[in-house]
């Protein structure tokens, strides 16, 4: 097996229904598995992959376990020699994972790469970032003020001062798409479940370096990321306080200072 494929959903099962048949369709030159844990959705998904993608391994969850337990209990599973961790909200348009895929065996320097996301209209997301401070969280929950939006700090922060156009060893990559060896995971271990959800993916890509391999981001292929922002979506609501709380645990388990 080549590659694990490892999707969490909670509520999405319109966006997943076209990961799904986008993955399908562009999955060429290489073998994989899907592992597919429902967050307790409730909206029908679970039905839907019963009857139409049988081939899926399911896992059903009696309640709503977040981000990094729930791939977790994906990898636990995963059979491949690399893992894919994507996003439900995501929609391939091209044979993106055989690229990364290709990449990782040429390099064995780099432990996780990702590729380009975009809006669906094809405008760039920043996807790769510096690794924040505190005061840069601050400016991201505040990105609605222009004046924040166009700040310095905020800029750094998401590597505006780059053109996005060439592979290039980054900080992190956002969590809707890590690309990464079985050795990786062998020798770090898996997301840290103490984050309900959000910085899982700043605290893996921290410890992907650490352990010595690189984090690439790699823009000659990309991903269609309908994203979701449910933190944005409500400052007060349980989600937004659960990643807050994910913010205050990473900053306390690296002493207030994220650093490669």
């Amino acid at each position: 097996m080549d590659i694990s494929i490892v999707l969490i959903t909670w509520r999405m099962k319109n966006l997943l229904e076209v990961l799904l048949s986008s993955l399908i369709k562009y999955s060429e030159g290489f073998t994989y598995e899907i592992i597919l844990i429902d967050n307790n959705s409730q909206d029908g998904t679970v039905e839907m992959i019963k009857e139409k993608y049988p081939q899926i391994i399911l896992i059903e969850n009696e309640e709503n376990k977040g981000v990094a337990k729930a791939r977790n209990q994906g990898l636990a599973l995963a059979k491949g020699r690399y893992r894919l961790i994507l996003d439900a909200d995501m929609e391939l348009t091209e044979n993106t994972i055989k690229h990364l895929f290709d990449y990782m065996e040429k390099d064995n320097t780099c432990g996780l790469i990702g590729a380009r996301l975009t809006e669906p209209d094809g405008t760039m997301q920043f996807s790769c970032k510096r690794f924040p401070t505190l005061l840069s969280f601050v400016a991201r929950r505040l990105e609605s003020i222009s004046a924040v939006r166009n700040s310095n700090l905020l800029r750094h922060h998401q590597m505006e001062d780059w053109d996005h156009n060439s592979i290039r060893e980054v900080d992190y990559l956002i969590g809707a798409c890590q690309f990464f060896r079985r050795e990786v995971m062998e020798k770090i271990g898996v997301y840290d479940d103490q984050i309900f959800y959000g910085p899982e993916d700043i605290d893996y890509c921290l410890r992907v370096w650490r352990a010595g391999w690189k984090v690439v981001y790699y823009p000659f292929t990309s991903i269609i990321h309908h994203e979701q922002r449910m933190t944005k979506k409500s400052f007060f609501s349980k989600i937004t306080v659960k990643h807050f709380i994910g913010i205050f645990h990473i900053f306390k388990k690296y002493n207030w200072k994220l650093t490669r």
